[in-house]
């Protein structure tokens, strides 16, 4: 279980989250949603100890990301935004590096890659350089590599973001079998159907506040709109001065 309570964080003159709260647990998929700038990539990089909260706390399975940054960067497997392939290695050396810096043993690693390319469809790739890679499969390749310890919690920034529609299907389906394998997937997306299909739970935030929780149904319910991007829509806008 992931928790963030209170959570700010500041760069210089900018506040990047302001008061953050909210708890994601084993075995659902919960998203954050903003609109741009809200804070959203701050909080996720705050969970993997890539940022420390100015403020507030953060946790994950009762482990502090400021005072036990190792003990929690060893539960996450994370996917950001940017993949950050280097161009010169193959699929199997990225996921082969990742692994040595969790300290899996070659044994481990090679059970471990064997599973992972076939979970994400990777044959065809295993051994090729990454420069020339499509998104789709850069993606692929950061997903294994993220996971190669076999992580009990999954950060996913964006995690379709540019990806075709059969990549888009394949990192769908996968999100799910995080959550039939019992993991806390915690994800930021802009794309509601996409939210809409997955998750079980939503935070929303704007302005580096949290502006609501629940279920898809409860925040239709809360904004009283049967369209959960209208019911977003309307939480975050705020209600005109008088």
């Amino acid at each position: 279980m992931i928790e963030v309570t209170h959570a700010a964080k500041s760069f210089g003159a900018v506040t990047a989250v302001r008061d953050v709260s909210f708890v994601a647990k084993d075995g659902e998929v919960t998203a954050i949603l903003g609109p741009n700038g809200a804070g959203k990539t701050t909080t996720l990089r705050m969970i993997a100890t890539l940022a420390r909260a100015d403020h507030g706390e953060v946790t994950v399975d009762g482990k502090s990301a400021a005072s036990e940054p190792h003990a929690v960067r060893a539960s996450l497997g994370v996917v950001g935004h940017s993949v950050g392939l280097y161009p010169r290695l193959s699929a199997r050396e990225h996921v082969e590096y990742f692994a040595a810096l969790q300290g899996l043993s070659k044994q481990a690693c090679a059970e471990r890659c064997h599973t992972l390319f076939r979970e994400l469809d990777m044959g065809a790739i295993a051994d090729r350089r990454a420069a020339g890679f499509s998104q789709g499969e850069k993606l692929k390749v950061a997903i294994a590599r993220a996971l190669v310890h076999d992580p009990k919690h999954v950060l996913l920034d964006e995690p379709t973001n540019g990806l075709d529609v059969m990549s888009t299907r394949a990192v769908r389906d996968i999100i799910r079998r995080f959550k039939d394998a019992g993991k806390c997937v915690l994800l930021s997306s802009h794309v509601m159907q996409e939210v809409a299909a997955l998750c079980d739970r939503i935070v929303v935030i704007a302005h580096g506040v949290v502006r609501a929780t629940g279920t898809p149904d409860e925040l239709r319910a809360l904004a009283g709109k049967s369209d959960l991007e209208d019911a977003f829509v309307s939480i975050v806008t705020p209600e005109p001065t008088r």
